[in-house]
């Protein structure tokens, strides 16, 4: 049998050849494995920090589901839509929608007991930040409204706006009650007007809101000697029927009173101060 021929490269060492060739490779094998770690890790972590959160868009907000509402009850009672994902930017619609199942064919939420025209104030709100008749800046007030005269004497358009600051507060957005309100103090109206909104206000709101309550009793205090000549029938029902209003009005007057006390100086009659009783009077029998 012959041997198995062996060949020898020259100038190298049958012995160093394989066992140098194995370190080198074995050396550069864990460099590698040891750069493609590291780098790894870092390519990681290069990853989470560049993560953008995907921005919502209007296009998002238009294609999510439609939701009906049906606003009012009777002869009245009217079917609005708007889209979901706008809906549910107020924490009442959040909730109602969180009752739709994923696969629901029809949408529907009940607004029985809310006026059409505030509910459609709201909508144009939720599409646009702003609704009718739009704040022009601090100084100019409202944009002009050819529907509606310049003076407000039967209270419509003061109502408007509180009943719009009503419903923001039923649907949790309180960036809509704060412009509402804003509108109030814009509106040009009488007397009349003034208790309408009044007793609006009174009926609608809790007493811890201070919000409204407050400048509505601030209002007739410091005028009720000149506006009340001018309504006073209605003022005088304004007081029978919501006896808290005539307590605010009644404490405004009598706290204005008593500071205006407080900054005069005290004077004495007679010999008794200003802060005693009154000076005996003359009888002229």
């Amino acid at each position: 049998m012959a041997e198995p021929e062996v060949q020898i490269f020259e100038g190298t060492s049958t012995e160093e050849t394989p066992s140098n060739e194995v370190d080198m490779a074995g050396a550069e094998a864990t460099e590698a494995d040891t750069g493609a770690g590291e780098n790894g890790e870092n390519g990681a972590a290069a990853e989470e920090e560049e993560v953008i959160p995907s921005k919502t868009t209007f296009i998002d907000y238009l294609k999510s589901p439609i939701v009906e509402l049906l606003v009012g009850a009777g002869e009245d009672q009217t079917l609005l839509t708007a889209h979901q994902a706008l809906l549910i930017q107020s924490p009442f619609f959040k909730e109602a929608c969180a009752n739709f199942s994923d696969n629901a064919s029809r949408r529907r939420i009940e607004l029985m007991d809310d006026q059409l025209d505030a509910v459609g104030c709201f909508l144009q709100y939720l599409y646009t930040g702003e609704y009718f008749p739009r704040r022009l800046d601090e100084t100019q007030g409202l944009e002009p409204d050819p529907s509606v005269p310049e003076t407000d004497d039967s209270g419509e358009q003061l109502l408007k706006h509180a009943r719009v600051y009503t419903l923001g507060d039923k649907l949790g957005l309180k960036n809509l009650q704060t412009l509402a309100r804003s509108k109030i103090h814009c509106v040009n109206s009488t007397a009349r007007a003034e208790i309408v909104y009044a007793r609006f206000v009174y009926a609608h709101t809790p007493s811890s809101d201070t919000v409204l309550r407050k400048p509505v009793a601030s209002f007739w205090a410091m005028r009720s000697h000149v506006l009340r000549h001018e309504a006073e029938p209605e003022f005088r029902q304004m007081c029978l029927e919501y006896p808290m209003f005539g307590y605010d009005v009644l404490s405004l007057v009598l706290d204005h009173k008593e500071s205006k006390g407080r900054d005069r100086p005290e004077r004495v009659e007679g010999g008794v101060g200003a802060s005693g009783r009154k000076r005996q009077r003359i009888s002229q029998a």
